[in-house]
């Protein structure tokens, strides 16, 4: 609860709370807090608990940390029944950019140099994106005063 407070960080919290509350009261304050926090874990154990008998039998095994979308998620993934890990290693994301990088940059890749040689009659197929188009001298489009 507390991973994240620092020894320098704690020592200015106690001594604030000595400054604030008095030394003489300061003991009385964390007895108080203690107990008030142990009764907020008693309400909501016996609330998890009355939510379980009323949820019957079927849910006895029932978390509710399940219902954080991560702590699902991991155990969907964990129970795998659908083949999920197997769809997520069948999808090679590196190696599908590369091959529309290099087909982009006008190269030939693996696996569409053997695709490309293996088809009958294909003149290559790759378009230089790297290149202008040619322009036809310097000819400007047609105006349209309906368009404007």
């Amino acid at each position: 609860m507390f991973n994240d407070i620092g020894p320098l960080e704690l020592v200015t919290l106690v001594v604030l709370a000595v400054l604030v509350f008095g030394p003489d009261k300061l003991p009385k304050m964390i007895q108080d807090v203690t107990r008030t926090i142990r009764k907020i874990r008693e309400f909501s154990e016996s609330a998890k608990q009355d939510i379980r008998s009323e949820l019957g039998p079927e849910f006895k095994d029932f978390e509710f940390e399940d219902l954080n979308p991560k702590t699902f998620i991991r155990k969907q993934l964990d129970n795998d029944e659908l083949g999920i890990k197997e769809i997520r290693n069948g999808f090679d994301l590196k190696k599908e950019m590369a091959e529309v990088t290099d087909a982009v940059h006008g190269r030939e890749t693996e696996s569409s140099s053997s695709s490309s040689s293996s088809s009958s009659g294909s003149s290559g197929g790759t378009v230089d994106m790297t290149k202008k188009p040619e322009k036809p001298g310097d000819e400007r489009p047609p105006y349209d005063a309906d368009a404007t």
